[in-house]
């Protein structure tokens, strides 16, 4: 059996979880999330466990069962704690601004970029003296949240020769050392 499947999914205090027709609908704190299942995987709600399972060891349903637990249990997580992704500019010059959900960017290019987020992600940038501007993204949905990030980090990704561009706090960036000084 799927590692990933069959282990089951807790339910937190505050969450309410709906199956019907293979659409499995997780309400909370944060938001409502909902996620169409393939036929074959069947959900069954066991006190405050869910709990994944498959008809047969076919190469397909093992591989569905994994990816519908995994995409449940991040619903789940999503709407009890949310998930948060910070980015940092790293670049002379480079700015972030953010307010109703647009975020403007300036990236060394001739113009201002400015990007509207969808409205179920939280925005804000913090601009302090001497560190890199940061972009704090926040939202219940954590594909659409991947998604926005990668998004925004492909205006100017990371060159390995100085470092700038958009990066993920955190990230290692590998560098490269550039023309060779003593070259004969």
């Amino acid at each position: 059996m799927s590692r990933i499947g069959k282990a089951p999914i807790e339910i937190p205090a505050g969450v309410t979880v709906q199956v019907k027709d293979n659409v499995v609908t997780v309400k909370g704190p944060k938001g409502e999330l909902s996620q169409e299942i393939n036929p074959i995987i069947t959900v069954e709600q066991e006190g405050n466990h869910l709990i994944m399972k498959r008809p047969d060891d076919e190469r397909q349903s093992r591989a569905m069962h994994g990816l519908y637990r995994a995409l449940v249990h991040n619903m789940v997580v999503g709407v009890s704690e949310g998930y948060k992704k910070e980015m940092e500019l790293v670049g002379v010059g480079y700015r972030a601004a953010a307010n109703n959900n647009v975020l403007e960017l300036s990236l060394g290019f001739s113009h201002a970029i400015y990007i509207k987020l969808p409205k179920e992600i939280k925005v804000d940038a913090k601009t302090e003296r001497n560190k890199n501007p940061l972009i704090i993204l926040e939202s219940a949905d954590k594909q659409l949240l991947g998604q926005v990030c990668a998004k925004i980090r492909s205006l100017r990704k990371p060159e390995p020769y100085k470092g700038k561009g958009i990066k993920f706090v955190g990230e290692i960036i590998r560098r490269k050392s550039g023309k060779s000084a003593n070259a004969k």
